[in-house]
């Protein structure tokens, strides 16, 4: 069995002993301190929970909103739901923070709790420290029988997210209506089944071919969108000879493409191409993690804008954001962040502009696919011995390549002139995980076993 705890949140196995898998005695403790922490730092005790539909979903839920109840805290229960839902929640109902009950792209036997402020993002690194403290001393009295909170449940918040969406200056539902997409959804089992085509619907598009979109929580395959695991969906996409394929995660947070030619659009172009589109109607700055394509550089410059990189991780991405001020920013993974619906990735904002920039652009989304920057990337690893001092490695790396630019933000990565590498240590084992990009995929699996070799003669 498997617990993680971590600055966003905790996630881990069902099952097993306390301490080592997502128990309810770990549910319990983590909730309270939570909720402790969260409702005494935004001075009001209501905290919004909403869930994905996998299997251990409700009976974590059970618990999250009655250990919420048993420390006075009112909960807002949105029941099956998404992450990006749940975010735009949190700040409609002026809560102190939200849980968001899903293990993301984890297999069904995981499950975890996301951990938002008041803002509806996520806590901040101090901030998740501190829960984590509070959690392991639990120094807080819980509530007596008069003071126990309330539940209110609540489903209007699809019908908000979509309207929220319907009304953004990006979107244009009259072009999606007349462009007449035929499209293949796979919500692998979870709630975008209920949610995706909902919001195509509201879209104006008709024809929609539904594949894994009952919210039962049997994934039918791996849940990541990833290109091996969606071979269904191609398929089908060919079989019904639409114009594209949509997949999300559980929670709704990534989002990928297939083509009518039943092949992937590459989940990184995913944040490239709805930028493409926000950029050509306002001009800005960009964000994405430093793993992510440069091809969202190439586009930022182009249309005279500033690119910036950021630590992986949504909360660092969104920190940067802000900072610089940036229109659009997001994750290689699939992960679009758009301001003007709020900070935090969201698979639906995404289709939304997506579908209005392939129906402006008159052309089949494999000929949109072609107008971008041709990046290839590898990602691999490399095991170390445990108790190895990795930050003294990465230090001998860098020291290696002193003279070429390169970043140490979030371990080390390397920009060569048509290629760059990233160097990023486990938080939760003793490997290096290693990602290339270049032009070509011979030429970033090439630079990634160049990088393995010089990392083993530094260990010999």
């Amino acid at each position: 069995m498997t617990l993680i705890k971590s600055i966003s949140g905790i996630r881990g196995t069902i099952g097993g002993k306390p301490g080592e898998g997502l128990t309810p005695v770990d549910i319990v403790k983590f909730t309270a301190a939570f909720g402790n922490y969260i409702t005494e730092k935004a001075g009001n005790k209501k905290i919004v929970v909403g869930r994905d539909a996998r299997l251990s979903g409700e009976m974590v839920s059970n618990i999250v909103i009655g250990t919420l109840q048993s420390i006075g805290v009112d909960v807002v229960d949105l029941g099956l739901s998404t992450t990006p839902t749940v975010e735009i929640a949190v700040p409609e109902e002026n809560a102190a923070g939200g849980i968001i009950l899903t293990a993301s792209h984890n297999p069904a036997e995981w499950n975890a709790l996301k951990l938002l402020n008041q803002h509806g993002e996520f806590i901040s690194d101090y901030e998740g420290k501190e829960v984590l403290a509070l959690a392991e001393t639990l120094s807080f009295d819980f509530a007596d029988v008069h003071s126990l909170g309330e539940v209110i449940k609540k489903d209007t918040y699809l019908e908000k997210h979509i309207e929220k969406i319907l009304a953004l200056e990006t979107v244009d539902k009259e072009a999606i209506k007349q462009a007449d997409f035929s499209i293949v959804v796979d919500a692998v089992n979870s709630t975008g089944g209920v949610f995706v085509p909902a919001l195509l619907k509201a879209l104006g598009v008709s024809k929609i071919h539904e594949l894994y979109c009952e919210p039962n929580g049997h994934f039918p395959h791996n849940p990541e969108p990833l290109a091996e695991n969606l071979k269904d969906l191609s398929a089908l996409v060919k079989e019904t000879q639409a114009d594209l394929g949509i997949a999300i995660d559980p929670d709704v947070d990534r989002l990928c493409f297939v083509m009518e030619n039943g092949e992937m659009f590459g989940e990184e172009y995913t944040l490239v191409a709805v930028a493409d589109y926000i950029l050509q109607l306002k001009k800005g700055n960009t964000v994405s993690n430093l793993s992510s394509t440069r091809a969202l550089r190439d586009i930022t410059e182009k249309y005279g804008g500033m690119y910036y990189a950021a630590a992986v991780g949504e909360v660092n991405v969104v920190t940067k954001m802000k900072e610089v001020n940036a229109v659009i920013g997001g994750e290689g993974n699939g992960g679009v962040i758009y301001p003007a619906t709020h900070y935090g990735r969201d698979a639906l904002a995404g289709i939304g502009v997506f579908l209005t920039h392939l129906a402006k652009s008159g052309q089949s989304i494999s000929a949109l696919r072609n107008t971008y920057p041709a990046y290839f990337m590898a990602k691999k690893k490399i095991t170390l011995t445990p108790g190895l001092d990795i930050d003294q490695l990465l230090k001998s790396m860098e020291n290696k390549y002193t003279d070429t630019p390169h970043s140490t933000i979030d371990g080390l990565k390397i920009d060569f002139e048509e290629e760059w590498v990233h160097l990023r240590k486990s938080n939760t084992e003793p490997i290096i995980r290693i990602y290339t990009e270049a032009p070509t995929q011979e030429r970033a699996d090439t630079l990634a076993d160049k990088i393995i070799d010089e990392i083993k003669v530094i260990l010999s």
